[in-house]
């Protein structure tokens, strides 16, 4: 899994900056989160600290926050 290729594009896909999508995520109870299977983007918010959400699309447990995969947690 390519962490920095799913940030962008969950960046991309909220339409926010990195910088406002991390400061988000970092101050309130929920952040934007992306599904980490290749070719799979399904988002959802989790908990900032969400490295192994349920994908409603895949079945699997692979959701992670973007604070994750920007490695700010």
């Amino acid at each position: 899994m390519d962490k920095e290729a799913k940030l962008q594009k969950l960046v991309k896909i909220t339409g926010l900056s990195e910088e406002s999508l991390l400061e988000h995520a970092t101050f309130d109870s929920q952040a934007s989160a992306i599904c980490t299977n290749p070719g799979c983007d399904y988002t959802t918010k989790t908990e900032p600290d969400q490295d192994a959400g349920y994908c409603e699309r895949c079945k699997t447990l692979t959701v992670k926050s973007c604070l994750i995969l920007a490695d700010v947690i």
